[in-house]
């Protein structure tokens, strides 16, 4: 399994930046996809994920700000940030897991890096 993702930048406090993730190869493996971010000095932390069957987690720290959403069709997962803040501020590494591993992540995307100015 490959993992693309795209999307990350340079944004405001504030402002709005949509990541996406496709998968591509063995997809039938996957079950979890979703997104760990790491800020410099700091461990890799769920951000969000989201089942095959739609069941979203999300840490603490962006619920009502970050959205996941999926397309099992095109094997692609989204994460719409909104409100950004400065501690958003991380690389951002989409992940895929097998059925019933949870969030745990087996197969891991490249990073991408946001950060938000204040």
């Amino acid at each position: 399994v490959q993992l693309q993702a795209s999307g990350g930048g340079l944004v405001q406090a504030g402002g709005s930046l949509r990541l996406s993730c496709a998968a591509s190869g063995r997809t039938f493996l996957i079950d979890t996809m979703g997104w760990y971010r790491q800020a410099t000095g700091k461990a890799r932390e769920l951000c969000a994920s989201i089942s095959r069957g739609s069941s979203t987690d999300y840490a603490d720290a962006v619920k009502d700000r970050f959205t996941i959403s999926r397309d099992n069709a095109k094997s692609t997962v989204y994460l719409q940030m909104s409100n950004l803040k400065p501690e958003d501020t991380a690389v951002y590494y989409c992940f895929a897991g097998r059925p019933r591993a949870g969030s745990t992540a087996e197969f891991w995307g490249r990073g991408t890096q946001v950060t938000v100015s204040s």
